[in-house]
């Protein structure tokens, strides 16, 4: 499997993991996870446990637009190390970006969120060249 599939399956942990910082919060703030209500509960969240919620959510929304990115890259037999190196490249400004969103440093998240953009768009451009 090469790097840019690996990086796909990173990104689609990423919503999962932030899911259960989340639940780390739901938990601390609110004494208990509600299983049966979890959206209602997130609502309730104040803090970091709402920045948590927020950043599980454009987790979803940034997979959405990387996971066509690469299988198109791939598909249009994009360079292998151009791909792997914007799939690297988006990751780690995900991470960071989730990392930024919950210690609520929004220019650096938004830079992230920028970063991490522009290496989907990047594999969408090696795919057409």
């Amino acid at each position: 499997m090469t790097i840019p599939f690996w990086c796909l399956f990173v990104a689609v942990l990423m919503p999962i993991i932030l899911s259960w910082v989340g639940g780390y919060y739901r938990h601390r703030q609110l004494g208990s996870v509600d299983n049966k209500h979890p959206r209602q509960q997130a609502a309730q969240l104040e803090g970091a446990g709402a920045r948590a919620y927020a950043a599980q959510q454009n987790a979803w929304e940034a997979a959405i637009v990387f996971v066509p990115a690469v299988l198109v890259a791939h598909l249009a037999g994009a360079d292998g190390q151009q791909a792997t190196l914007a799939a690297l490249l988006f990751i780690a400004a995900r991470v960071l970006h989730a990392v930024f969103y919950i210690a609520n440093l929004d220019a650096l998240r938004s830079l992230s969120f920028l970063v991490g953009l522009g290496a989907s768009i990047w594999l969408f451009v090696q795919a057409a060249l």
